[in-house]
């Protein structure tokens, strides 16, 4: 039998969420069908470099900005 981790509520652009607890941030970016080369993520009032991502293990009561880079002319 296996244990599934305890959730964990997160702001998602000024929404409620709620994500596996210790959920990695590109996982959350890859749930969310976003493409990780076409966004940028705030977390907690910090903007991220894309290489820290992999560091971030999302924590109860963590706030994210997320913004799809959308080019055109």
């Amino acid at each position: 039998m296996s244990e599934t981790a305890p959730s964990v509520q997160l702001e998602v652009n000024g929404e409620p969420r709620s994500v596996p607890g210790g959920q990695s941030l590109p996982d959350l970016i890859t749930t969310l069908g976003l493409p990780p080369q076409a966004a940028l993520v705030e977390h907690n009032g910090r903007a991220l470099l894309r290489h820290e991502w992999d560091q971030v293990r999302l924590a109860d009561g963590d706030k994210l900005e997320i913004l799809r880079i959308v080019a055109g002319g």
